[in-house]
């Protein structure tokens, strides 16, 4: 009972990260300017929903039976009129639906991030190519975990069967292609997409202390890939709990996988309440690279071109360069602060000098442009 109470409420953390996304978003672009990632996780909420509701049944409805963690002896004493015999047959069934649920959440979620991606490297050397192998890969994948799961027992309603023995490749708790299969691949993705934003985060000339907060919020696949091994290795090692262990498993992976997801996107949210602590430098990356702003007390004045340059010259070297701000600001301003509101007001005022030709007023009210002979030497001297 204890491991359905932690099914829902970690459903229920997820399914809010899911709509403070959304808000974030709605803030930042507008329902309008909404991307594919901004419908596919969602989506992806959706089906933890399903998966959820099918791990529940697992053990409230079907006592966490299926046809799983049985000798032969145990399969043949079971009557096939019994409530045990029908429990595992419909156990085994929500099995497969489970793993097809899960697979379906944990691709929808790396699809998402990987959309996500691509309009952070938009213009960075390979990594736009990266981000459309990735689309490759992905789809690549999920379609072998789908054969994996209908091709792998045959015939297809050997996955329910009680007795005789079906084999072990129809045993959906602990099938080792079921559960070999998705793990490998599962982590195998996983580690490609860590491998498109982190390496540039690491080259992002920023400070340290700003940096690794930053490598942190897109390393959060690392916890996906542990819950993963954990659950494939207590698939295998469970015994008779096998089935609402891996349910239980299957729960809390998805629940990472969603949450860790949606970090970097938030993230903006983070920011203020970390600046309302007074922890902002953990999530502001630098000054603002667009300009300085001065307040109409201290009106500041560039009187030439090379103080100009010369203040130019600062703020590239606090700030991240143009293609890094372009790519990593995205909607989310990742590297940088948002665009300042309304009511901040940027003053720049130029002084220009002017030079215009003398004016020389000779004997007799002659007007001459050219001093007189008396005056150039002077002049020359100065």
């Amino acid at each position: 009972m204890g491991g359905n109470v932690e099914s829902w409420v970690l459903l229920s953390i997820a399914l809010f990260t899911i709509i403070v996304r959304i808000f974030v978003r709605w803030k930042l672009v507008g329902p309008a300017n909404f991307q594919l990632d901004d419908y596919l996780m969602p989506l992806a909420g959706v089906v933890f929903i399903l998966e959820t509701v099918a791990a529940y049944l697992v053990v409230a409805n079907y006592e966490g039976l299926t046809n799983s963690y049985m000798t032969n002896e145990e399969r043949e004493s079971i009557d096939p009129s019994s409530r045990e015999w029908y429990n595992r047959v419909a156990g085994s069934k929500i099995q497969i639906i489970g793993w097809s649920l899960y697979t379906a959440i944990l691709w929808l979620v790396k699809i998402s991030l990987a959309i996500f991606y691509s309009r952070l490297t938009t213009g960075l050397q390979s990594l736009p190519t990266r981000v459309r192998i990735a689309y490759v890969i992905l789809g690549v994948t999920w379609i072998a975990t789908q054969l994996s799961l209908l091709l792998s027992c045959q015939p297809f309603h050997a996955f329910w069967q009680v007795a005789p023995n079906p084999g072990k490749y129809c045993q959906p708790t602990n099938s080792p292609v079921y559960v070999l299969v998705v793990m490998i691949l599962n982590i195998a993705t996983d580690i490609y997409l860590l491998s498109i934003p982190l390496p540039l985060l690491w080259k992002v000339n920023i400070s340290l202390k700003r940096k690794i907060p930053l490598l942190a919020l897109f390393s959060g696949a690392a916890f996906v890939i542990t819950a993963s091994i954990i659950r494939g290795v207590t698939i295998m090692s469970s015994g008779p709990n096998g089935a609402a262990s891996g349910s239980q498993w299957a729960c809390r992976e998805t629940f990472v996988s969603i949450i860790v997801s949606n970090l970097p996107i938030i993230q903006p949210l983070l920011r203020k309440g970390f600046k309302k602590i007074g922890l902002a430098s953990f999530f502001s990356s630098s000054n603002k690279p667009s300009g300085q702003s001065y307040p109409l007390s201290g009106l500041k004045t560039l009187t030439n071109r090379g103080d100009r340059d010369t203040m130019k010259g600062k703020g590239s070297a606090a700030a991240p360069s143009h293609m890094q701000v372009s790519a990593w600001g995205s909607d989310e301003h990742i590297l940088t602060e948002p665009e300042p509101s309304s009511k901040d007001i940027t003053v720049v005022s130029e002084t220009v000098v002017q030079s215009e030709p003398w004016n020389w007023e000779g004997p007799g009210g002659a007007h001459s442009t050219t001093p007189p002979k008396e005056w150039r030497g002077q002049l020359s001297e100065r």
